[in-house]
């Protein structure tokens, strides 16, 4: 089965793909949502119905009666779904908003994003990276206000609240994040970054560590923030890069003070290996303050 959908085109593969969600979590597909969520004919629907049925035979039963295809006790879906990408397509609809538009679900909803970068911002910094350039800046900081700054990006990460730009800052000659809504201005740089500016000299980004999630002490029913997290044994290890770990931290409201003495509804999960991170993540912006 895998080898052949392998051999097909990325377009035949989008169409089967959605067949297969379509009856993954609705339970149901017609050749007319086909033909309006593709713009193909009505002979292309019927083909890719057909090649659906030659590789899962009893994923589906054709109901005569209205055309539609409803979802057999014995589905397996052929392809993975990956379950963050799920929820994001219920609540935006299938397709990548490029080639596909998507549409808002009337039924299933993300939650509203109040920080937008303006696009000409992220593709001046994208094509920055992938240039391996540097840029000069127009930037607005918190602590020093309008600033012109010379950057060598990396990465652009979304922390959880917002995306930021990875970079080194050669006014500080140090790696930092800039916040990418912040920017007014952005110029690519023909000459090429030295070598102590690049992403492999960036030892907090590259430096892997794990952090030990459990369910805050205070809590008298753990057993619920298990079940969330996906813990195993009472314990959720995550690993992720330095630099990141302190936005991890304060997006899921970890206690991270010595002894769990942060007692707010919101603190549900408590950091257990401080410790041994002490040295390796900024607990500056993290739930509890500074460090002890």
């Amino acid at each position: 089965m895998f080898t052949v959908l392998d051999n097909l085109n990325h377009a035949q593969r989008e169409r089967l793909a959605f067949i297969d969600f379509s009856l993954e979590f609705f339970g149901q597909i017609a050749r007319a949502d086909l033909i309006q969520k593709f713009g193909t004919g009505l002979a292309s629907c019927t083909r890719d119905l057909a090649l659906y049925k030659e590789l899962s035979p009893d994923n589906a039963v054709l109901m005569h009666e209205n055309k539609r295809y409803v979802r057999s006790d014995a589905f397996r879906a052929i392809f993975e779904h990956n379950p963050e990408s799920v929820l994001r397509t219920l609540a935006n609809g299938f397709g990548d908003g490029f080639s596909l538009p998507q549409e808002e679900s009337p039924r299933c909803f993300d939650a509203i994003r109040l920080v937008h970068p303006k696009p000409e911002i992220v593709s001046a910094i994208m094509r920055a990276i992938y240039s391996n350039s540097a840029i000069k800046c127009e930037y607005e900081s918190l602590s020093s206000g309008a600033t012109k700054r010379e950057l060598v990006p990396h990465a652009i990460v979304n922390n959880g609240h917002r995306w930021h730009v990875r970079a080194y800052d050669r006014k500080s000659k140090a790696f930092k994040d800039f916040v990418c809504t912040r920017f007014k201005r952005i110029e690519l740089q023909e000459t090429e970054p030295k070598n102590n500016e690049l992403a492999d000299i960036d030892t907090a980004w590259n430096t892997l560590c794990e952090l030990q999630l459990v369910p805050h002490p205070r809590l008298s029913h753990s057993k619920a923030i298990e079940m969330d997290y996906g813990m195993i044994k009472g314990i959720l290890k995550l690993e992720v890069r330095a630099a990141l770990a302190n936005y991890v931290l304060r997006q899921w409201n970890v206690d991270c003070t010595e002894d769990a003495t942060l007692t707010g509804e919101e603190y549900q999960l408590y950091l257990r290996n401080k410790n041994s991170l002490v040295d390796l993540i900024d607990f500056s912006i993290t739930p509890g303050q500074q460090l002890n």
